[in-house]
């Protein structure tokens, strides 16, 4: 059986004692429930080792944004999927669309990202998806299955287990618009085939495949109601607990 899953990527959003008091609140929030999902929170690099060493992991995962495609060295400014495993967080999030955008991040950097991951020991939120235009050029499942193919498919089927999968229509990110039940339900069937014709069903069956793209309270509920879409990969609503745990709810 897959998991269904939570995460809530906090961006470059909370002071230190900021996010400490937001984790809390959403370890309290979850104390106070039997969720029918793991949750997940993705925080800062400099809140990681607080947080970890403030929640029970057990309860509340908790996930790096990101980690450096080397092993050390003299690259400033970076932190080495070794340094976050240190930590105490069992997660990172590789692949995003912003750090694509924004970082140049390639499919061939992302590769070594996520070996590098896996050797520390740390289960890889992989993030895939298209821009606008690519939609409207009905490129969108060409985009992914390249994106999957190029980063991934090196993969061992044993080390594939520790890849959860977060579909983000990048154009449905922070612009308020999001895609239709319909839409993401078709992308996510479309990506768990890609997976099988490579992994095998029973490999496709056991992954975890979320939604990102503004998925919130009023209507997570019906993105998570298709068979295909196993959680969410939350951006702004995971900075309040009260819409975080409205989406932890949906199941």
């Amino acid at each position: 059986m897959r998991k269904n899953i939570v995460a809530g990527n906090w961006k470059m959003n909370k002071t230190l004692q900021e996010g400490v008091e937001l984790a809390k609140g959403v370890e309290a929030a979850l104390n106070e429930r039997t969720p029918n999902c793991d949750v997940i929170i993705g925080t800062p690099f400099i809140h990681l080792a607080t947080i970890a060493a403030t929640v029970d992991t057990k309860k509340l995962g908790v996930s790096a944004e990101n980690c450096a495609d080397k092993v050390s060295g003299a690259y400033t400014g970076e932190v080495s999927a070794a340094m976050v495993a240190s930590t105490g967080a069992e997660y990172v999030i590789l692949g995003h669309s912003e750090r694509r955008a924004y970082y140049g991040e390639t499919a061939e950097i992302l590769k070594e990202k996520v070996l590098l991951a896996l050797a520390n020991n740390l289960k890889v939120i992989f993030c895939i998806g298209e821009v606008l235009e690519e939609r409207e050029a009905g490129k969108e499942f060409d985009v992914v299955k390249a994106q999957i193919e190029e980063s991934l498919f090196n993969l061992s089927a044993e080390d594939w287990s520790k890849i959860i999968l977060a579909y983000e229509p990048v154009w449905a990110i922070g612009t308020g618009k999001t895609a239709t039940a319909e839409q993401a339900q078709e992308m996510h069937a479309f990506i768990r085939k890609t997976v099988a014709e490579k992994y095998g069903e029973e490999v496709a069956e056991a992954t975890s495949i979320l939604y990102g793209g503004s998925c919130k309270p009023s209507n997570a509920k019906e993105l998570f109601a298709n068979k295909d879409v196993d959680g969410g990969l939350i951006g702004g609503a995971s900075l309040d607990v009260e819409q975080f745990m409205g989406i932890v709810d949906a199941f």
